[in-house]
């Protein structure tokens, strides 16, 4: 079996331009987008000191963090950190414009939120989260 060309020419996307598979690089910083806004807003409805977070409380930026993505993606296919950098989630189910539908989304949300399945890829660049929920990050524009 012969390894792709390019990540996605297995899952029918196009090699660069809209629809073509996110760069892991700009995935990253929609990740850290997400993660930093999901801080800063957990500390300041909560009144906590940034980095001195103990307890149950350090575990808000990550509910915020999964709700962010369990109402989002589903929706739009977008979350802050995805619309700043020009990618999506789509689904691979229907015509690949769609975001994944709720039940998918939300078992992506979960499995990002465990970070592990997230980091590890497999040939189309996308993470076990992703392959579970039969999605991908694609280019926006």
């Amino acid at each position: 079996m012969t390894s792709p060309a390019f990540s996605g020419q297995r899952l029918g996307l196009p090699p660069q331009g809209p629809g073509s598979v996110a760069s892991l690089l700009r995935r990253l910083v929609a990740i850290l987008v997400d993660w930093t806004l999901c801080q800063l807003v957990a500390t300041a409805l909560l009144d906590l000191t940034w980095g001195e977070v103990v307890g149950a409380q350090a575990f808000a930026p990550l509910g915020l963090f999964l709700v962010l993505n369990l109402v989002l993606v589903p929706t739009i296919g977008t979350t802050p950190g995805h619309r700043l950098l020009g990618i999506r989630v789509v689904s691979l189910d229907g015509d690949g414009q769609q975001p994944p539908p709720p039940g998918r989304a939300a078992l992506r949300a979960l499995l990002l939120g465990l970070f592990v399945p997230a980091i590890i890829l497999d040939a189309d660049s996308r993470g076990l989260h992703d392959r579970a929920a039969r999605s991908v990050v694609v280019n926006a524009r």
